[in-house]
């Protein structure tokens, strides 16, 4: 599991100065793109290999809102990698407390043919490992 810190800002939030539901998947955006940082990865050096992650399926589960000044903890947990997808289970936390959850399925595919393709074995060793120690 990673862990990433951070603040609630005016741009994420409605005129109530409540977190608008988009901005969710942002946030979990950051987690994973920092989960894969905490294994040596990051988004441009996969690029140059031509891998790609996306999005393929997201499920959100909205529980509490997250307010203006908030300070939030994105949690984020890999499942068992399969042949070319993944299940991230990410958690949006305050103080301990529950806001958000979110599955989110994330698929490598060639970044040239939009196609699906296996892992590379680096990054598949890591997340097996990440899965394993979850």
């Amino acid at each position: 599991m990673t862990s990433l810190d951070l603040r609630v800002y005016i741009e994420d939030t409605d005129a109530g100065g409540i977190v608008y539901h988009a901005n969710y998947l942002n946030y979990l955006e950051r987690g994973r793109t920092e989960w894969l940082r905490t294994k040596g990865f990051d988004q441009n050096s996969l690029l140059e290999r031509n891998i790609a992650l996306v999005v393929r399926r997201l499920e959100c589960q909205y529980r509490l809102p997250a307010k203006l000044d908030d300070l939030l903890n994105i949690e984020t947990v890999a499942g068992t990698p399969r042949h070319c997808t993944v299940a991230f289970e990410q958690r949006v936390m305050r103080d301990g407390k529950l806001l958000f959850r979110g599955m989110v399925d994330i698929a490598c595919i060639d970044a040239t043919r939009y196609k699906p393709v296996r892992w590379p074995e680096d990054l598949l060793s890591a997340m097996t490992l990440d899965s394993q120690n979850a």
